[in-house]
């Protein structure tokens, strides 16, 4: 280690001529500062070839005047910094996350492994079809598993997200009304808790949004959706069992209401985990399902990698999927559009070891252990509701699906105990926070999913974390204390944007605050 990287890990004045901080647990240099003139990630031992003049091999316009300003380090500094800031984070495989309606459910690695075969990760998306039959194959009986799953006809794995989803259903529900003919419908109904994507997704697809609300229940209030039902109405988007994490008891009836009218029901898929082998949405009368793969079918969520969100629809729509899809013919697999297809809704299969991933969790779950998934999701929520009651307000204190809602309201107003509180609180013993201030219906809510894969103990200690919090409101107030970075002024951070990092802006910004 030279004096430099002495200083460098030591803290005090780098290379650049600032100020580093200590590299661990309570501060990270940015790899701006760790960066030294002449200092590479990788060496190539030298070769006979000469070292062509960059303006012999490119237009001289192509060239840049300044070099390009990137940080310079070695290796062992890069890999260093990536490892000390991925240690910062909190994931699934760290511990309980209960983050209600987003399914972070832990990701088994035999999954990870299928995915990552030769055979699949050396396939590029536009190899020609003949040389991808195993592919094609694969991704076709995916289709046919996630149709029997959901009760659907067919499907297309195109939309790479849950919005994505959304959006490609909108534009189903748009095309087949196109084709029916008659005057142009306008309108999309969705409950008053229906998770914030779904009214974005409904401008998107050139509708305006039609809001319904809950009944005492907790469920769509039926007598309100008649009234709101017309001949504008393109269609309804729910979500069964909903964001409350309560059963639609009133499916059918919705069901017919809607289809009464000429509309069409559209299933959010976000909580599909609560229903998996027990019912199904082609069952309750849904012609277009979406589904998150990175939720229900365990694929890795979040971190800004690629998802997958598949629309199934049934018989009367399926020739309007996105194309292309994977059909079996005389001389084997390959890609074809259906007739009146909207056209692709995602460039290539981008996404195709994510799809892996899912296809090998549902073969190695089989369909009683798919069941088993939605059963012990279910159990594990009921029984943290059952335990934080009268500790937390629960405004629907009935029999829950896969998550529930509850509410530091009463707490809020004795002690000053706000969601946010518990929420930054729990941080400190080792949880992530649930989902907060959703459903907005809910004042101050928490909403709590375990999912399936977390032991007893593990909700026996998130019931004790969560219950020492409400118990002690005073010491939530300022957390978390024993994180990398403690808690954030809002406020201020939406006064004083920093757009990018620069050390002396943000000095500047310190100063004038």
């Amino acid at each position: 280690m030279t004096a430099d990287d002495q200083t460098r890990a030591n803290g005090g004045m780098g290379a650049t001529g600032r100020s580093i901080p200590l590299m661990g647990r309570d501060s990270e240099p940015t790899i701006f500062e760790l960066s030294a003139p002449g200092r590479r990630a990788a060496s190539f031992r030298t070769t006979d070839v000469p070292e062509w003049p960059a303006e012999d091999l490119l237009p001289a316009g192509l060239l840049r005047e300044e070099p390009l300003d990137i940080a310079e380090v070695s290796e062992r500094d890069l890999v260093g910094h990536v490892t000390r800031l991925s240690h910062r984070q909190y994931s699934v495989d760290l511990g309980a996350y209960p983050l209600g309606s987003c399914t972070m459910k832990y990701n088994p690695k035999l999954c990870d492994d299928a995915a990552s075969l030769p055979g699949f990760t050396n396939a590029h998306p536009a190899t020609p079809e003949g040389w991808t039959q195993g592919w094609l194959e694969l991704l076709a009986d995916l289709d046919a598993r996630l149709c029997a799953i959901t009760g659907m006809a067919a499907a297309t794995l195109q939309p790479p997200a849950g919005a994505a989803g959304e959006l490609t259903g909108l534009l189903l529900m748009r095309a087949w009304h196109a084709e029916q003919g008659g005057r142009e419908r306008t309108k999309i109904v969705i409950p008053d808790s229906a998770h914030g994507t779904n009214p974005a997704s409904v401008t998107l697809g050139g509708y305006e949004t039609v809001t319904v609300p809950s009944d005492d229940r907790g469920c769509v209030d039926l007598g309100a959706l008649r009234e709101r039902l017309d001949d504008d109405v393109a269609g309804i988007m729910l979500t069964n069992p909903n964001t409350l994490g309560l059963f639609e008891e009133d499916i059918a009836e919705i069901a017919a209401a809607t289809h009464e009218v000429g509309g069409l029901l559209y299933y959010d898929g976000a909580n599909l985990n609560a229903i998996l082998g027990v019912t199904r949405p082609g069952d309750m009368g849904f012609d277009i399902v979406h589904m998150n793969l990175h939720k229900t079918f365990a694929v890795p969520h979040g971190g800004g990698g690629p998802g997958a969100g598949p629309v199934a629809v049934g018989r009367r729509l399926v020739d309007f999927l996105p194309g292309p899809r994977p059909v079996r013919g005389d001389s084997g697999w390959s890609w074809q559009t259906p007739p009146k297809s909207i056209g692709r809704v995602h460039s290539w299969h981008g996404n195709a070891l994510a799809l892996v991933r899912a296809y090998s969790y549902i073969l190695a779950s089989g369909g009683d252990g798919l069941q088993r998934v939605a059963e012990r999701a279910v159990l594990n929520a009921n029984w943290l509701r059952h335990r934080l009651r009268g500790v937390y307000d629960v405004p629907f204190d009935r029999p829950n699906m896969h998550e529930f809602v509850a509410s530091t309201g009463s707490l809020k107003r004795s002690s000053g105990l706000r969601a946010v509180d518990v929420a930054k609180r729990l941080l400190e013993e080792g949880f992530h926070a649930p989902t907060t201030y959703f459903p907005l219906i809910v004042e101050e809510a928490l909403m709590i999913e375990p999912t399936e894969t977390e032991s007893l103990q593990t909700l026996e200690a998130l019931a004790s974390a969560l219950e020492r919090i409400a118990a002690s409101p005073e010491d939530a107030a300022a957390a978390p204390r024993t994180t990398p970075v403690g808690r954030v002024d809002e406020a201020r951070a939406a006064r004083r944007l920093v757009p990018t990092f620069d050390a002396r802006a943000a000095d500047e910004s310190d100063r004038l605050s």
